[in-house]
């Protein structure tokens, strides 16, 4: 007989039991057969088994005869297998692997087990590592001690990383259009360079970096991404990503960019480089103004009625001022371009543009009765309203109605400008595509554990972000395919990786590997994103 110890998680209660698993030779069956023995539960901070009953280890056996017969077995191992198979298939599928092996031969299998870890462990920090490996199979095959991640983070160097960039990249290059969004991350860690005070889209009062990430429209998966201080502003992004798109090889790019990106600089860069491009224009400038004055009455009428998204939409050519500024010569090139202004009117939107103003309004006037002055407000109180002192009937408050109105003529409106896609239709489905861009923020954020960053230097954080960046790929997939399949209306998504995650794989010397039962349920999710079921 040979005694091990196998661990086992209750997925209800989220505790882990230790067993004693004695494996030993069935004659009259004629196979391996195991007995398992409960010792405790594991302690989720040490990873130590608290014995729930007296347990004592039995003493070893003293050597006896050798018999003639079947080996005995040295070691066996019950593991998790369902979920770590996935996204091994995921892998293959997208050329993730290819790509980390070829890029980082000797770290590769650790980079992809501690992103199996992050994506199956939510919101588990790495020192869970050590226990989370013991009961799966992962490509390491090995423990990854805190020590040893905190290196593999070092060691991942810039050049090796555009490498993977750029391999990715030319998988989906010029087949979609590429949505590209900034977002900000906090940080306990002022050491670091680009840990900087910025406007956090979150009201975080911690320092903060930004990353800049890019995801293709139709495939649903992240490619890239940079890290940015915490004080450039979205603005001064666009230059530098037509810099490392040259430097990358991406030649015919298309971009879907937010209106926080735009200004005419952004906009002569991207022509400048030749990129087509969708970007959110504000309403209130110059060239918009005009165009939507001329189209206003026009553009509510059924025939620009967009059914699929319940909005009026039309297109209108423009002609774009074009300026290029050139230092060899000491002067600036002026030139026109052609460009594409789309407007849109949608009744949902207007009826909440109007809801929210009511509500601003009506805390501007609040404000002003109790006599409270909030320094962000400060020019929105005198734009709306005008206020009044008097010896006798003390403070009066009126609303300025004629800005109000004006205000409320553009109710429900909004525009975008592009240099390729003149159907209004085709290109708000484009733009909206930017909106997997902000989820998947939310993925990086939430479930990978890294809305505050907790790392000590550069290359740890760069390391961390890079792992990360690779874990948000996989889980991108998933849910593109579940989206696809419509498996959001039976599963979440943990609750679907759990179940997967509970198929196993038993392994004993001498013996060969078995697969354990895989369900009826658990072969139409493979199939459902698919992926062939594992099999032995």
């Amino acid at each position: 007989m040979n005694m091990a110890i196998v661990y086992l998680k209750n997925k209800q209660t989220g505790i882990t039991y230790a067993y004693e698993n004695v494996a030993y030779w069935d004659k009259k069956k004629q196979q391996s057969r195991a007995k398992r023995t409960l010792i405790g539960k594991v302690d989720p901070e040490t990873g130590e088994i608290i014995p729930t009953r007296k347990y004592t280890k039995p003493q070893e056996a003293l050597p006896i005869a050798a018999k003639t017969g079947p080996v005995p077995m040295t070691t066996v191992q019950r593991s998790f297998f369902g979920a770590t198979y996935l996204l091994d298939e995921i892998g293959r599928e997208t050329g993730v692997e290819a790509d980390l092996k070829a890029c980082f031969p000797d770290q590769y299998k650790k980079i992809l087990s501690i992103a199996y870890f992050l994506i199956l462990e939510e919101n588990n920090s790495l020192s869970r590592f050590s226990h989370w490996q013991r009961l799966h199979i992962h490509p390491f095959g090995e423990d990854i001690p805190s020590q040893r991640s905190s290196e593999l983070f070092q060691s991942i160097e810039e050049k090796e990383r555009m490498a993977f960039f750029k391999k990715q990249g030319r998988r989906r290059l010029e087949k979609e259009y590429w949505a590209f969004d900034v977002t900000s991350i906090s940080s306990y860690s002022e050491a670091l360079n680009q840990v900087k005070s910025g406007k956090n889209k979150e009201n975080d009062r911690l320092p903060q970096i930004n990353l800049a990430l890019l995801f293709g429209e139709e495939s649903g998966l992240p490619f890239y991404y940079r890290k940015l201080p915490g004080n450039i502003t979205d603005v001064m992004t666009v230059k530098l990503l037509m810099h490392e798109f040259e430097v990358m090889g991406y030649r015919k790019v298309n971009v879907v960019l937010d209106r926080g990106f735009y200004s005419k600089k952004n906009i002569d860069e991207l022509y400048k480089n030749h990129q087509k491009f969708m970007i959110g224009v504000r309403l209130g400038l110059n060239y918009v103004k005009d165009v939507l004055e001329e189209e206003r009455e026009k553009l509510q009428l059924w025939a620009n009625l967009k059914t699929q998204f319940g909005v009026y939409g039309l297109g209108r050519t423009i002609e774009w001022e074009y300026e290029q500024e050139r230092p060899y010569k000491g002067d600036v090139l002026k030139d026109t371009r052609r460009a594409y202004l789309l407007l849109y009117y949608s009744p949902q939107k207007a009826a909440n543009d109007q809801m929210e103003m009511n509500e601003y309004l009506t805390s501007l006037h609040r404000d002003l009765k109790e006599g409270i002055c909030r320094e962000y407000r400060a020019k929105d109180y005198t734009k709306y309203f005008e206020v009044e002192e008097t010896p006798k009937r003390g403070r009066r408050i009126t609303p300025r109605e004629e800005v109000m109105q004006k205000e409320a003529r553009n109710y429900g409106y909004f525009a975008l400008l592009t240099n390729e896609v003149k159907d209004p239709d085709e290109a708000l489905a484009l733009y909206r595509s930017k909106d997997i861009v902000e989820k998947a923020f939310g993925n990086l954020k939430e479930r990978l554990n890294f809305r505050r960053m907790q790392v000590s230097s550069e290359l740890s954080l760069n390391g961390k972000l890079f792992v990360e960046f690779i874990a948000l790929i996989y889980l991108s997939y998933v849910k593109k395919k579940m989206q696809e399949a419509k498996l959001f209306e039976q599963w979440t998504l943990q609750g679907l990786l759990d179940e997967l995650d509970a198929v196993e794989r038993f392994e004993a010397p001498g013996h060969g590997r078995v697969l354990g039962e895989i369900t009826r349920k658990q072969m139409a999710i493979y199939e459902a994103l698919g992926v062939t079921p594992p099999s032995l």
